[in-house]
């Protein structure tokens, strides 16, 4: 893969263009998908992106993805470190899609819950529905997004080489590794993204041209 470097105002920009280009009978709230570990600074780049589209009039929302996981109960049936579960079992692909992408989505009603769960308490967050108004981007940022018939109308994934990934991925989470192996092997995410950026360092962004 041919990776140039790209500032993160130009990354925006081009990802602002990729909205803008979208045929609005078919994308009437765009959905836009940023797929990457935490590591890679998705978080940050979603965030970005919704100042972007705000500073221009329009109107946008971020959802992280792991306000759509599964409880503790289902999550870690296999244990709390078992790499096969996270990749598998810990996303509600069913919740996720529900709550946000078709209600966002053609024929939805704009209707969308920001998040149903607390990762980190495990308990429901009791977040109030927000209405996406017609051209409202709603900007879910995750790790394994792709390949898992989730539907969005732009994705951009977020690259890292093994040595970044395992180098910037703290000691308790080292144990995740596997599934993102597993994620780039089965599922082959730069070939199924509409942007594929190198984030080694998330600062500091490549573009891939040649996925």
């Amino acid at each position: 893969m041919k990776a140039h470097p790209i500032s993160l105002d130009a990354l925006i920009a081009d990802l602002v263009t990729r909205i803008d280009r979208l045929d609005p009978a078919l994308a009437v709230r765009p959905r836009v998908a940023v797929d990457g570990p935490p590591t890679a600074g998705g978080a940050d780049l979603a965030e970005r992106l919704v100042t972007a589209v705000r500073q221009r009039g329009g109107w946008a929302l971020h959802v992280p993805a792991d306000g759509f996981w599964r409880a503790n109960s289902l999550r870690f049936e296999r244990g709390k470190t078992n790499p096969d579960a996270f990749y598998e079992d810990w996303l509600d692909l069913a919740a996720l899609t529900r709550e946000v992408l078709a209600p966002a989505g053609p024929g939805g009603a704009g209707r969308v819950l920001p998040s149903l769960r607390d990762p980190a308490t495990d308990r429901a967050t009791r977040a109030a529905y927000v209405d996406v108004p017609d051209g409202g981007v709603v900007v879910v940022t995750g790790a394994l997004l792709l390949g898992a018939g989730l539907d969005f109308d732009v994705t951009v994934h977020l690259t890292q080489s093994d040595a970044a990934l395992a180098r910037r991925t703290p000691p308790e989470a080292q144990w995740t590794l596997p599934a993102y192996t597993r994620y780039r092997d089965e599922v082959m995410p730069q070939y199924q993204a509409d942007l594929v950026v190198r984030a080694d360092d998330p600062r500091h962004p490549a573009l891939v041209l040649d996925a």
